[in-house]
């Protein structure tokens, strides 16, 4: 079968988004953050935020036909409660491949962190530029296109025609806009610099079955949020140090 929606939906507001955001303004060098990656938690907004995206699911108006999952705590904590809210019983499926971009050294550092203590490997990213750069023992934004082009051939493999839900992270998100619109490197490049995925939103993608093109139908939707009164926050995926 051939699945002809996607919707993508970012985690909620993690504890590491407050943490790395507050180190960034405070002009700080390392993030003060309390776990690993793949531990990091919702935050108390990130939770209301998750139920709120229960109520959309509960009122969408079409049921997702199979539910997949990044790994890490902070996906798998909004898909859980999302569901939990709104009466749909579905199995969640967790795939590493969906995980967020891994940061190698750069891991818990700001940005004037790293110009600071790695002047060396912010000069290599400027200029081998963000889509390429690869921190030590990190990835480069190629890397997750590989592991999100993998996954869409085994979920296809797997589904109906029916909406396939995916609970991530901003950068993963960003990359299936350029895997299924057939973006080029600049193309994501100026599409990043001006949108931002905020916590708990859902983007949607549509593909025709006769020509198998997908269409971005809605980018970032938040209306859940302001309707039930859950903050709308928007911590930024235009850096390579910060924690998602």
């Amino acid at each position: 079968m051939t699945a002809t929606q996607l919707w993508l939906v970012r985690h909620g507001e993690s504890t590491a988004n407050v943490l790395a955001t507050e180190a960034q303004r405070a002009g700080l060098e390392v993030i003060a953050v309390e776990h690993r990656d793949a531990d990091v938690p919702l935050s108390e907004a990130g939770m209301r935020q998750a139920e709120a995206l229960g109520h959309w699911l509960s009122s969408a108006g079409t049921a997702p036909e199979t539910v997949w999952s990044s790994p890490y705590l902070r996906a798998r904590q909004t898909i859980a409660m999302a569901l939990d809210g709104s009466g749909l019983e579905r199995p969640i499926f967790v795939d590493e491949r969906l995980r967020d971009r891994e940061l190698g050294i750069l891991d818990t550092l700001t940005s004037h962190g790293v110009d600071v203590r790695l002047p060396d490997e912010a000069a290599r990213r400027r200029w081998l530029g963000k889509f390429y750069y690869r921190p030590p023992g990190g990835e480069s934004w190629t890397d997750v296109v590989l592991r999100v082009r993998s996954f869409l051939r085994d979920a296809d493999s797997v589904s109906g025609d029916g909406p396939i839900l995916i609970a991530a992270h901003d950068a993963v998100v960003m990359v299936f806009l350029y895997v299924c619109l057939g973006w080029s490197e600049q193309e994501l490049l100026d599409f990043i610099s001006t949108h931002t995925v905020l916590n708990a939103s859902v983007t949607r993608l549509s593909r025709d079955l006769e020509s198998s093109r997908w269409t971005l139908e809605v980018f970032a939707h938040d209306d859940h949020l302001e309707n039930l009164g859950a903050p709308v926050t928007r911590h930024g995926s235009d850096s390579d140090v910060q924690p998602r």
